[in-house]
């Protein structure tokens, strides 16, 4: 898990100190700030809508700490709701400009992928594709989150470690889509990537999670991200092939 972190803040320091990636960092930043103000107020009134609904009134000894339960969950699950989706809908809006940011990346490590560039049309209706199956393997962990809610009291802390785990297997693939594709990986090898590094995806998903809630710091996440990323799908895969 460590390891999974500590290359996510090397991608940082690499986004930030190198002008290449710079350069091209700036013109996303407009559009991610732009969907984070939206997704913000999104959030609130989801949170407020979670906990008028659930959040039980009474004189029972329990009200109470119920209560705090399930407002403490709220915004847990508006948090989660909104991080997935700003990850999820940036990801898909800037596209075109994270491949070319990983194609410098590329660059930088001695290796050309500007044949590999898409159209912009393409590579947005590719990311918007490839968040498709990942989605399919959220959907059944949130759900099963939603039903412990049934469960009184430890029910919300059960739904919440499971909601939880399912936003970081998500924001793990959505992530690793620009590295992956570069890589002309389908389903099955994101998944068998996921599956053989599933720790090292826990650390680097959850200090991105971590981060995407401070504002201001979240807009660099995701191009962060496919800069961090670069070692451990596309360097690893360039390694093989110079040993081969």
């Amino acid at each position: 898990m460590f390891k999974g972190a500590w290359t996510l803040v090397k991608g940082f320091h690499l986004l930030l100190s190198t002008k290449e990636l710079r350069t091209l960092l700036w013109r996303m930043l407009l559009l991610l700030l732009v969907l984070f103000v939206g997704l913000t107020i999104g959030v609130f009134e989801l949170s407020t809508a979670i906990a008028a609904r659930f959040i039980p009134t009474g004189d029972a000894w329990y009200i109470d700490f119920l209560a705090w339960l399930l407002s403490l969950f709220a915004m847990i699950l508006a948090l989660g709701v909104g991080i997935v989706s700003f990850v999820t809908l940036g990801a898909i809006a800037v596209a075109p400009w994270l491949d070319q940011l990983y194609v410098r990346v590329g660059r930088i490590n001695g290796v050309d992928l500007e044949q590999a560039l898409l159209p912009w049309w393409k590579s947005i209706s590719n990311s918007l594709w490839n968040s498709v199956m990942p989605l399919a393997t959220f959907i059944p962990l949130a759900a099963l989150a939603a039903l412990f809610l049934l469960v009184p009291v430890y029910g919300t802390i059960v739904a919440s470690v499971f909601w939880g785990y399912a936003g970081l297997k998500l924001l793990s693939f959505e992530f690793m889509d620009t590295p992956a594709s570069f890589q002309n990986w389908k389903w099955p090898e994101r998944k068998a990537q996921m599956d053989e590094n599933k720790w090292y995806y826990m650390g680097f998903s959850g200090l991105a999670m971590f981060l995407l809630i401070i504002p201001g710091v979240n807009l660099l996440v995701l191009p962060a991200a496919v800069v961090a990323l670069y070692s451990q799908v596309g360097g690893a895969t360039a390694k093989a092939t110079d040993s081969d």
